[in-house]
């Protein structure tokens, strides 16, 4: 007698607790009693009427993503693999109509964004779909809140992830790239060349005229010697024509001695007899007498000049 009267209450108790259950939160449940709708139940503790109400699907109200890989052709017939990722979530006060209203909206929104891709990529080159994947962007989450928004769909952000043109135009294009910055090396190299060049050009001409400034200060201070050599010699008696060739001989000596102390250096001995050297010296004040005989003319002649003028 007792057992069957525990019979009810067990049966009681078990289907109390299949009417039971907990929907999570960000979730949303659709419950149907004998196959219409009956309400939509939110996170927490809920209860429904076994064997009569039941659960019809269930919806997420988190931000969802989904990637859709698109294969098109751009304007300079190459073709382009390009990966789409959209973020979305269905507003809470529209589950009704999302749930209801689409068949499989992932699909859906696929076509929506093959449309989109296939209709802006094809007028765009490759290098400006590169420059321009933020307005494919823009256009594909335009198209996709103007199609499903009355169905309950929020889109947070559509990005283009990826752009990949086939193995050989990327290889053309890495080509492409490479010959430019060699250019740009080369171009570099050129202006260094010839800055290095300029500059060569402007120490050697520098060095020259420094060269040449210190031969004529040497030339100088050698005259200003023999000149105050020669008015030595003139004050203890000894004429110019005796002392510049005085001073001669001492400067070829002085230039012998000179040779012979430098274990390096080459001597080329001229023919000579034993009166060379008196030869020489009468060479030298013969020329030394002509030049000043010619210099003496020249007023002379100068004057004459003058004078019949």
């Amino acid at each position: 007698m007792d057992f069957l009267f525990l019979v009810p209450v067990f049966i009681g108790l078990f289907l109390i607790s299949s009417g039971l259950f907990t929907v999570k939160q960000q979730t949303a449940l659709i419950i149907h009693r004998f196959g219409k709708f009956q309400s939509i139940r939110q996170a927490g503790l809920q209860f429904k009427i076994p064997l009569i109400d039941s659960i019809a699907g269930k919806i997420t109200l988190k931000v969802q993503q989904l990637d859709v890989p698109v294969e098109t052709k751009t304007k300079d017939d190459v073709f382009v693999g390009i990966k789409v990722s959209v973020q979305y979530l269905i507003k809470p006060e529209s589950i009704y109509d999302a749930f209801y209203k689409l068949q499989n909206p992932y699909e859906q929104m696929s076509s929506y964004i093959f449309d989109v891709v296939r209709a802006e990529v094809p007028k765009m080159k490759l290098d400006d779909v590169f420059e321009r994947k933020d307005d494919i962007a823009v256009a594909i989450r335009r198209e996709l809140d103007e199609a499903m928004n009355e169905y309950g769909y929020y889109f947070v952000k559509a990005l283009v992830t990826d752009i990949d043109p086939a193995a050989e135009v990327k290889q053309a294009m890495n080509h492409i790239n490479a010959a430019e910055r060699k250019k740009t090396a080369a171009e570099y190299e050129g202006e260094a060349e010839k800055i290095r060049i300029v500059a060569k050009a402007r120490a050697e001409a520098e060095s020259k005229r420094l060269q040449g400034q210190g031969i004529a200060d040497q030339r100088r201070e050698i005259a200003r010697g023999l000149e105050e050599s020669v008015g030595i010699l003139n004050n203890v008696g000894i004429n110019s024509q005796e002392a510049s060739a005085l001073i001669v001989i001492t400067q070829h000596y002085d230039t012998l001695h000179s040779l012979g102390e430098n274990s390096h250096s080459t001597l080329i001995m001229l023919p000579n007899a034993p009166t060379a050297a008196t030869d020489m010296l009468a060479q030298m004040v013969t020329s030394l007498v002509a030049t000043k005989q010619m210099s003496e003319k020249t007023p002379a002649l100068k004057e004459g000049n003058g004078h019949k003028g």
